[in-house]
């Protein structure tokens, strides 16, 4: 009775500690939740097939693509879209947004512009990326890149206005140039809020997806999603929103565990 008190109190106190077994527990009974709640909808016949399908009806249009292979091609073509556009951003975001963040100058000279071009949204542009890049890859790369690039220079620059400037004065206390400063204290001391940035624009990249690939694309998950719609097959849009889901799903999990590897102490 008292180790069942205990582990109540551990679960409304903020901030506590509670047995990973019982955060399993949990997970599976939220996911069980909504899969039954789905399941009393379409089965109970409470919603009609056309406006939110069964779940053996979407894991058939699940069988139906991948034994022909387009499933996977589709995959493919979107992993790309993201990878590319996500890596292209980071690389450029990420030095930028510390220097951003680190010297007045640079953040008097590009805040205003960023914090201007961050609330345009990206569904206007596609037009123009049509017309100055074309329809091929290069474009919905592009829609990737600017719907990530000017959030992750904002959020990096204010992880990197965040650290303590004690750190740096102690740093040249001890005979650090300016520069050893900047690689060899600000960069670490801000590397775990760099990779939490990147690990939410990562998510915000899989969102654009469909922005991406909504108009003159013959491949991807977002292009089967619209082919799908017009032709009413809306268990293909559920497989194609399910399948985006479990690969943002995947990729979270990844820069979780490169952020325990990479950066343990901030665990």
């Amino acid at each position: 009775m008292a180790r069942k008190r205990s582990l109540i109190d551990a679960c409304l106190t903020p901030k506590s500690e509670v047995p990973a077994s019982l955060r399993y527990a949990v997970s599976t009974l939220t996911w069980l939740a909504v899969i039954g709640l789905w399941s009393l909808a379409t089965y109970g016949g409470f919603m009609k097939d056309i406006f939110l399908p069964s779940p053996t009806a979407v894991i058939g249009a699940f069988f139906r693509l991948f034994e022909d292979g387009t499933l996977q091609q589709h995959i493919w073509a979107s992993l790309q879209v993201v990878v590319i556009g996500f890596l292209i951003s980071s690389l450029i975001a990420v030095p930028l947004g510390l220097l951003m963040g680190t010297f007045r100058v640079v953040q008097a000279g590009l805040e205003p512009l960023v914090n201007f071009i961050r609330y345009l949204p990206v569904t206007s542009f596609v037009p123009l990326f049509i017309l100055w890049i074309g329809i091929g890859i290069e474009q919905r790369i592009m829609v990737i890149f600017f719907g990530t690039f000017f959030q992750q220079l904002v959020m990096i620059a204010d992880v990197s206005r965040g650290v303590s400037k004690d750190l740096l004065n102690a740093s040249y206390t001890l005979g650090a140039s300016r520069r050893d400063a900047l690689l060899h204290v600000l960069t670490p001391a801000a590397l775990p809020g760099i990779v939490d940035t990147l690990r939410i624009t990562m998510g915000w990249a899989w969102t654009y997806l469909v922005v991406a690939e909504l108009v003159a694309a013959s491949s991807g998950l977002g292009y089967i999603s619209m082919k799908a719609m017009r032709g009413f097959q809306v268990d293909v849009i559920f497989l194609a929103i399910a399948v985006i889901g479990l690969l943002g799903l995947f990729t979270d999990t990844v820069f979780r565990l490169v952020r325990l590897r990479l950066v343990p102490w901030a665990n």
